[in-house]
């Protein structure tokens, strides 16, 4: 994923042509002003910040919107939430009231859903707070040719009543705190022999 976004004169032509494929304004003629790798973004309830593989902080005329980008290739969104509440703490109690809050989910999600996506998720939409970002987008960069970890995704989605659909850009509800997109593009599979 490093070597794509690098390689590319501005977003990867990928990620450029979902992002120009949407149809919200917020998300029109984007131009990538910062691009910082491995961004922590502190959740509360834990010790421990959600690492993100990269923020992108990204303009238009409106103002400014917040990507939060993971990259994959063959491996997955690691441990579902039924495995990560399997010890509880209140800490963790804490930080789950948290996600929800922020992503809206009025419901505990299902014991199957990665862990991972709900923080990755989070992080876009608590750094584009700060940022006062117009919205934010969670971009899974995936380099998988088997596709690990779609299914995972599809299931994220399905939280927001979404049917996800690569390559396309899609809102994930209306009660997050910024308006929040997500979508999973498919990388140059070339990046895979660097």
């Amino acid at each position: 994923m490093a070597y794509g976004w690098e390689a590319a004169d501005g977003f990867p032509p990928e990620v450029a042509h979902a992002l120009s494929q949407s149809d919200s304004p917020l998300l029109a003629d984007l131009t990538p002003v910062l691009a910082v790798p491995e961004f922590k973004v502190p959740l509360p309830g834990g010790g421990r910040a959600s690492q993100n593989d990269l923020f992108v902080l990204a303009r238009l005329a409106a103002g400014p919107v917040a990507l939060m980008v993971e990259g994959k290739v063959n491996e997955s969104f690691g441990t579902t939430l039924q495995g990560w509440l399997s010890q509880s703490s209140p800490g963790k109690r804490e930080r789950l009231r948290f996600l929800r809050r922020v992503l809206g989910l009025r419901t505990k999600p299902p014991g199957a859903i990665r862990y991972q996506l709900l923080h990755r998720a989070d992080s876009a939409v608590i750094t584009g707070e700060q940022y006062r970002a117009d919205a934010a987008v969670l971009v899974v960069h995936s380099f998988s040719e088997e596709l690990v970890g779609w299914l995972d995704y599809q299931a994220f989605t399905a939280l927001f009543g979404v049917e996800a659909i690569q390559g396309k850009v899609q809102r994930f509800g209306k009660r997050s705190s910024l308006p929040l997109f997500g979508t999973w593009v498919m990388g140059d599979p070339s990046f895979l022999q660097c």
